[in-house]
């Protein structure tokens, strides 16, 4: 305490990275850091905000989200939890700057519950007439909490509406879909890629 050495946290982080980045890739080990919002100085313009350590760790990262609490989630006058929003704001894997809300419950943990009704209405799995929340033709619940107990209570409906999701927005591995099928028909056999997009010349071909 009292002593200040400037960029020192700066300098230990890029060095750790150095050495854990090889380990972490060869161990297929998934590291998670928790960081904390700080003000910049003098910043008239853009966003102050900015993470502490220095630039490496924003660097090596291969995603990094962004967390707020967006508003309380009260019963009575009880705050049982948070509202939550996640905004991608660097990913090497998939597109970045996505946004997604989720129910932080205190002593529980993440709704599970609270996603499967949230997705399920947006992508019409679950349709919503007026308060009530309907799967299938039958009602789960009337307001959000309703369906959120109902599917925390029925676990073969939840594994339902889970699987309808799980088709609905993800692709097994190895299927490409009737569409990238028949284009693949349409266009012939699949040629190997350009020698020249990877800064190779083209072998020659004899006349």
């Amino acid at each position: 305490m009292g002593d200040s050495h400037m960029g020192l946290q700066a300098r230990l982080m890029s060095q750790a990275l150095r050495k854990l980045t090889s380990t972490i890739s060869r161990t297929s080990t998934t590291l998670i850091f928790i960081n904390q919002i700080r003000h910049k100085i003098g910043v008239m313009f853009g966003n102050p905000e900015t993470t502490t350590g220095g630039l490496a760790l924003k660097f090596y990262a291969s995603v990094r989200l962004d967390i707020r609490r967006v508003e309380n989630l009260k019963q009575g006058d009880v705050v049982y939890g948070a509202r939550c929003r996640v905004k991608v704001v660097k990913n090497k894997l998939a597109p970045p700057y996505r946004q997604a809300m989720f129910d932080m419950i205190h002593g529980y943990g993440i709704s599970k519950e609270g996603c499967l009704v949230d997705m399920g209405s947006e992508s019409g799995i679950i349709e919503k007439s007026g308060s009530w929340f309907i799967y299938n033709g039958e009602r789960i619940g009337q307001g959000r909490e309703n369906a959120k107990a109902t599917l925390r209570d029925n676990l073969v409906l939840a594994a339902a509406v889970e699987k309808a999701l799980r088709e609905k927005f993800l692709v097994a591995p190895g299927a490409a879909g009737p569409a990238v099928e028949d284009a693949a028909e349409e266009d012939g056999p699949v040629r190997p890629p350009c020698r020249r997009a990877r800064g190779l010349r083209p072998k020659p071909t004899g006349s």
